[in-house]
């Protein structure tokens, strides 16, 4: 059976909990916005793809259920101040916010039409929010082989096979489903051409460890675990061919905002001279900020840092730090940046 993080049909929603994972496989039904955004922002969804997909899709049910209105002007307010909400709960992530923008100018222009009518508000937002999850899977199987295709001809022009290193968590767990810097894995795997796969613990939260180890077995895909400090160690000694990871906002001038922990990545395959790609849809391109300094960096509570399962591990009294993602600078991506459209080398 394949593995879902999201599961939907009209009028009903259902995420994983992957706060649960991988001892637990427990999906919780999300009625509203506002449970969605606690979801989201709890992290029992993450992942900047589902994040948007997860709060679209909530306010679809919300709408199907017969919230907002009465009109269609007022339908339009009630689905802009839905989505206001939920670009909050994680603003790193540029996909929510993007989604947010176009699903509401299109209720925007369908309530200013002649004529318009509060159902016909209704079910073009309803329609756009569940058209994004057939996009969303198709995008990433193109992000998938396009990467695959492009890796293999520049880190094994001759044949053979690559050893793949990835960070956090990006496949069908952050998705609707494939992945995108996982996806590109599978697509290797796939076509036979994949020798082992590298993913890190991804601390604090432990995505690597937790999700993407969790999906890595589940598919068969040979692959090891290591520590986030090991990742230089093991482009040293152990054969990496490339590392790929995901995005949550990629900006004009190509700098990424990722999972904390890509930027030493970036830094250590650059000095082992391995090419660093990353994987995301072209949703998660964010043109309107020049650089990475633009980008807002979400911190997380100390909480997530000090303690495991809830168990205190750090000594009291100490300060923490602790910035969910960090900005990897365009010169860093010396294997391009792969999206649905296409596969964008440095120049």
């Amino acid at each position: 059976m394949a593995l879902e993080s999201i599961r939907y049909k009209p009028g009903s929603l259902q995420v994983l909990n992957q706060l649960l994972l991988p001892q637990q496989s427990l999906y919780e039904a999300v009625v509203s916005v506002q449970q969605a955004w606690e979801a989201i922002r709890a992290m029992k969804v993450r992942g900047a793809p589902a994040i948007a997909l997860v709060g679209c899709l909530s306010l679809a049910v919300e709408l199907r259920s017969g919230a907002g209105g009465p009109g269609p002007a007022e339908l339009a307010a009630f689905v802009r101040d839905r989505l206001s909400l939920l670009v909050t709960a994680r603003p790193t992530a540029v996909n929510m916010a993007r989604a947010a923008r176009d699903l509401g100018a299109a209720a925007a222009q369908e309530a200013a039409r002649d004529g318009a009518t509060e159902e016909a508000v209704r079910e073009r937002v309803i329609r756009y929010a569940e058209d994004m999850l057939e996009k969303d899977l198709r995008d990433n199987r193109s992000i998938g082989d396009l990467g695959a295709y492009h890796l293999l001809d520049r880190a094994a022009p001759q044949g053979g096979k690559v050893s793949v290193l990835t960070h956090c968590n990006t496949g069908t767990l952050a998705t609707a489903g494939y992945g995108t810097a996982l996806g590109v894995i599978r697509s290797l795997h796939q076509l036979g051409r994949l020798e082992h796969a590298f993913c890190t613990e991804t601390r604090p939260y432990n995505q690597g460890a937790r999700l993407t180890a969790f999906e890595l077995v589940y598919e068969g895909i040979p692959a090891t675990l290591i520590a986030d400090s090991m990742a230089a160690a093991a482009m040293a000694h152990r054969g990496v061919s490339a590392v790929v990871v995901g995005a949550d906002r990629v900006v004009a001038n190509g700098d990424t905002a990722n999972k904390v922990g890509t930027y030493q990545l970036a830094i250590a395959a650059k000095h082992h001279s391995i090419p660093f790609y990353v994987a995301a849809p072209s949703s998660s391109c964010d043109l309107r900020l020049e650089t990475g300094q633009d980008i807002v960096i979400e911190e997380r509570p100390a909480h997530e840092l000090t303690d495991v399962n809830g168990v205190r591990i750090a000594a009291p009294g100490i300060e923490v730090w602790n910035p969910a993602f960090d900005v990897t600078p365009h010169d860093l991506i010396t294997g391009g940046i792969i999206t649905e459209l296409g596969v964008f080398t440095p120049k």
